[in-house]
C-alpha cells in the first residue's frame, strides 16, 4: 500500500469534510443561515465546503451543533461508521485530523468516531498552548505522555506537569488545556469516552 504524504492527507481530509458539510447543510440551511445559527462567518462555511478551509475545532463544533450533529459526523464518512465485532486500524491507514493552524495533529487510533470510545495519538509542537481556547466537552479523558520532555495540563485552573511515561485522567467537562513549554515535540495518546469529536 502507498502511504499518503501528510500534506496530501490533510488536503484529502479537508476536501472530504467540505463535501460532508455541504451534504449535511443542503435542504436545511443556506450558507448564510447556517453561519448565523452557528455564530461563524459565511466565508468560513463557503471555504470549508469548497475544500479550502482548515477550520478550528471550536468552529467545527459550533457548525455541527447548529446542524444537530456531533463533530465526528462531519469528520467520518458514512462508509466508515459501521462497527464490526473487532476492527484493526493499520498504522499506515490511520485517519489524520488536523484542525486549524495551531499545529496539533491528531491520528485516530479507533476505527471511527461512532463508537463509545475515542483514542487519539496527538503530536503537540514545541511552544504550543491552547490556553486562550481551552477544550471543554462531555465525558472523561485519559492522556498518556508517550514521548517528550514535559507536557503541562491545566484542568479547572489547576496545573499538572507530565513527564514521559506519566498519565493523567480528568473530567473533560472541566475546562482544560495543554501546553508544551519545551523545544521538542510531545506525543500523547489520549482516550475519551464518550467521543468528543
Amino acid at each position: 500500500m502507498v502511504t499518503q504524504h501528510p500534506h496530501e492527507a490533510v488536503q484529502a481530509y479537508v476536501a472530504d469534510l467540505g463535501q460532508r458539510l455541504r451534504e449535511a447543510r443542503r435542504d436545511r440551511y443556506t450558507v448564510k443561515e447556517l453561519a448565523a445559527t452557528a455564530g461563524v462567518s459565511s466565508g468560513l462555511i463557503s471555504e470549508i465546503e469548497r475544500g479550502h478551509g482548515n477550520p478550528s475545532f471550536k468552529s467545527l463544533y459550533r457548525i455541527s451543533q447548529a446542524l444537530g450533529l456531533r463533530v465526528g459526523d462531519l469528520l467520518t464518512p458514512e462508509s466508515d461508521r459501521q462497527q464490526a465485532a473487532a476492527n484493526i486500524v493499520p498504522r499506515d491507514q490511520r485517519k489524520l485530523l488536523q484542525l486549524g493552524e495551531n499545529g496539533l495533529v491528531w491520528q485516530l487510533l479507533t476505527p471511527n468516531l461512532q463508537g463509545k470510545l475515542e483514542v487519539l495519538k496527538t503530536s503537540i509542537p514545541p511552544g504550543f498552548t491552547n490556553e486562550e481556547a481551552p477544550f471543554l466537552h462531555e465525558g472523561e479523558e485519559c492522556v498518556f505522555l508517550l514521548t517528550g520532555t514535559a507536557l503541562q495540563v491545566t484542568v479547572a485552573g489547576e496545573l499538572f506537569t507530565l513527564e514521559e511515561g506519566d498519565a493523567i485522567t480528568y473530567d473533560s467537562g472541566n475546562s482544560h488545556w495543554w501546553s508544551n513549554p519545551t523545544d521538542t515535540d510531545a506525543v500523547v495518546v489520549g482516550a475519551v469516552t464518550p467521543p468528543s469529536f
